[in-house]
């Protein structure tokens, strides 16, 4: 190696390594990929976009785009603005000339108030130009007659553009049309009438207006299936008639408590009666030995008091009946 080839060496690693920090940030191929396709910037703004953490490809690429899809008001500033903001700035350009292309009024700074919004500003672009098809789940819904009618509907809605920012969503859409569901079954007199004329349910959700101050547009809510389920009104009916029964045997429960109550109490007034005549009956002997003593009463007045209550015990005993039967009259 001779002795000129090491500053050789070394000159050549240090140019190297400056054009590589050269094109890193003053990228030549990329302006020249721009003057290629007719998209005018300059060197130092793709020099002050590394300078700024802005990604002079995605930039671009993206006026690239714009510019061959004839949009005009995409400008090199409003694309670097919505990076920064944290955008996605490819997503918004595709949006912007799928827009173009199907004839749909889609302005860039509300492209870009969409995409900042959390939505998928393609994917909505898309939808309005393709409807999508949403499925409800089983809405069980009960007619006056009482028989419960379980409902499916399929709905077709359209992306509005407008009301995409603050706009509810899909979850909005299906509880509004379950909640119309069970409101037109529910007004009808019978089932019968909903499973023969089930479109009456769409016609009925459909002028409800479901869609207000959502980001769809409904075009279409078809049944696609209705079943029968219970007997509502005869499940009430019987709980009803349960209910009733439990009640009255409540208070047949109460009424025989009371009934107890009273029979109880009518006895200890009947046994605390017994109790007085039994202590009157014991006075009766003290006051006639008191009598005798006395001189009130005489051995005469006592046999004739006996006699007289002898003679009523006997009246007492022929008054009552002697046993029941056909041999007592013979």
């Amino acid at each position: 190696m001779t002795p000129f080839s090491i500053p050789l060496i070394i000159t050549i690693a240090v140019i190297v390594i400056f054009l590589l920090i050269f094109f890193h940030y003053v990228p030549f191929f990329l302006w020249i990929n721009a003057l290629s396709a007719n998209v005018r910037i300059s060197l130092i703004q793709l020099f002050l976009m590394r300078l700024r953490r802005v990604p002079p490809h995605t930039i671009v690429y993206a006026m690239i785009e714009a510019h061959k899809a004839g949009l005009k008001t995409v400008t090199r500033d409003d694309l670097e603005a919505h990076y920064l903001a944290g955008g996605h700035v490819e997503q918004v350009v595709h949006a912007l000339v799928s827009a173009s292309k199907a004839n749909i009024d889609l302005p860039f700074q509300m492209a870009t108030a969409i995409d900042l919004a959390g939505r998928d500003v393609l994917e909505a672009v898309r939808m309005s130009v393709n409807p999508k098809v949403i499925d409800t789940p089983p809405v069980s819904a009960v007619a006056i007659d009482g028989i419960q009618l379980i409902a499916k509907a399929r709905v077709t809605v359209r992306a509005n553009i407008k009301q995409l920012v603050g706009g509810a969503g899909e979850e909005t859409i299906l509880a509004r049309v379950g909640e119309g569901i069970v409101s037109s079954i529910g007004s009808a007199s019978s089932h019968k009438s909903v499973l023969e004329n089930p479109d009456s349910i769409s016609k009925l959700v459909l002028r409800k207006g479901l869609d207000a101050g959502t980001a769809f547009e409904i075009l279409s809510i078809d049944i696609a299936d209705i079943d029968i389920g219970k007997n509502i009104g005869a499940v009430l009916q019987m709980d009803q008639a349960q209910a009733d029964k439990n009640i009255a045997q409540a208070r047949a429960e109460e009424r025989r408590a009371m009934a107890i109550a009273q029979e109880q109490e009518m006895k200890a007034k009947a046994q605390e009666a017994r109790a007085k005549v039994i202590e009157a009956e014991a006075q009766v002997p003290i006051a006639m030995a008191e009598a005798f003593r006395s001189g009130n009463l005489g051995i005469m007045d006592y046999y004739r008091m006996e006699n007289i209550k002898a003679d009523t015990d006997m009246r007492d005993s022929i008054s009552k009946p002697q046993g029941g039967g056909k041999n007592d009259n013979k």
